[in-house]
């Protein structure tokens, strides 16, 4: 029996107790435009961080790596413009340097986390960086800086993606969970390809935050794409410092699913240059493993995807992603549903004109999804991605300037 209730809440990272953050402009981007942001946090914390599956990780996951993991913090930095990524030992070198100057500049600050995100294979402009922290005011903790510092790590992303939630137990203790990601390309479902950062203040144990984290983590950030490109900087961080006393173990794995499913989604929909967001149902698969390949390789079809953002029914492109994804799969079993519509049935081709032109229409819906039934066993996954087009092309060619 369900004995606590869920509520959106304004304050976004901000909202539970003892975060403070913000969003600068430190010259990265033009026109002034927010492209440094901050978290810090009073008491220091433990994080629990989940990186990128790229085998080249960026300078500050390698910094991190190197000094931070299992030590507790109360600051990150967020640079956006830049990945420091691929940049050696020099890369790694800049981060200490300016980690330094903060430290001189804030000397309450405790084992800074640096976080980065942007071209790859350039070094960070340190002394710009460094400037900045004159602009920093470690003491804002209202939605409107976290709201800034949302808008501040964006590259591509054409919105700012944040999300609250308060929990109300039983006994009328609560907790808050707030968040903040980016990511709108270079998203392929093999960890969480973007950056985010989550606090909460449940009084959870790392332990159990590593469990509930990990759990989330295949349903949401491993299950969506956008180009199928794993980049060299995906981060997740998670900041539980226990200030509000209260928690139950339900309610917060319930709020967090909420959350990061959210921020997920955001991300796919806000896919560079994407009109649609589409999800993938894989049912009757061999295994639940075997599903989320099925599913992956339809996120992941650039003949899928271009269907997608076209409007065309083309079931065929579908089957042909199936049977060639390795998995276990039977034409004579198959079903293939464009939203509620079947196209595919066991062998049987059901694709009409009237039933193309009701499955166009679907797909010029702004969300909708494509079930995909194997006819095997039980095993189930969804994956989401979005469509590709004209625009991804126009902005990935000249992503640099």
């Amino acid at each position: 029996m369900k004995t606590y209730e869920i509520y959106p809440i304004h304050g976004g990272i901000c909202a539970p107790l003892g975060f403070f953050a913000d969003g600068i402009s430190a010259g990265f981007k033009p026109n002034h435009a927010l492209d440094i942001a901050f978290i810090y946090m009073d008491p220091p914390i433990t994080p629990y961080a989940v990186f990128t599956t790229n085998r080249f990780q960026a300078a500050p996951i390698q910094y991190y790596k190197q000094n931070l993991k299992e030590k507790k913090s109360n600051f990150v930095l967020i640079n956006t413009k830049n990945a420091n990524a691929l940049t050696g030992k020099e890369g790694i070198e800049d981060i200490a340097q300016v980690m330094q100057e903060l430290q001189k500049h804030f000397p309450q600050i405790q084992n800074p986390i640096p976080s980065s995100t942007g071209v790859i294979g350039v070094r960070l402009d340190t002394q710009k960086l460094i400037n900045s922290f004159n602009l920093f005011d470690l003491s804002q903790n209202t939605p409107e800086s976290a709201h800034r510092a949302s808008q501040a790590i964006r590259t591509t992303d054409s919105f700012a993606k944040e999300i609250a939630l308060k929990v109300v137990l039983e006994d009328g203790s609560s907790f808050c969970i707030g968040a903040m990601a980016k990511g709108a390309g270079m998203i392929e479902p093999s960890m969480a390809t973007m950056l985010c950062f989550i606090t909460t203040d449940a009084h959870i144990t790392q332990e159990e935050l590593k469990e509930v984290v990990d759990q989330n983590l295949q349903a949401t950030f491993n299950a969506i794409s956008v180009d199928g490109d794993t980049s060299t900087n995906d981060s997740v961080f998670v900041f539980a410092n226990g200030l509000s006393g209260a928690y139950e173990k339900n309610a917060f794995n319930q709020a967090l699913a909420m959350i990061m499913k959210k921020l997920a989604l955001d991300i796919v929909r806000d896919g560079e240059g994407a009109s649609k967001l589409v999800s993938f149902q894989i049912k009757g698969a061999k295994t639940k493993e075997e599903a989320m390949r099925a599913g992956k390789a339809l996120a992941n079809s650039l003949l899928v995807k271009t269907a997608l953002f076209g409007c065309d029914p083309n079931w065929g492109r579908i089957a042909s992603t199936i049977g060639s994804c390795g998995v276990e799969a039977y034409e004579n079993r198959l079903k293939i549903l464009i939203g509620s519509i079947c196209v595919f049935d066991c062998g049987k081709i059901l694709f009409t004109e009237e039933i193309e032109q009701k499955a166009a229409k679907i797909m010029q819906q702004e969300s909708f999804s494509i079930t995909c039934d194997l006819g095997i066993a039980e095993g189930e996954f969804t994956t989401y991605a979005c469509d590709l087009g004209h625009t991804y092309v126009k902005i990935n060619s000249d992503y640099r300037s």
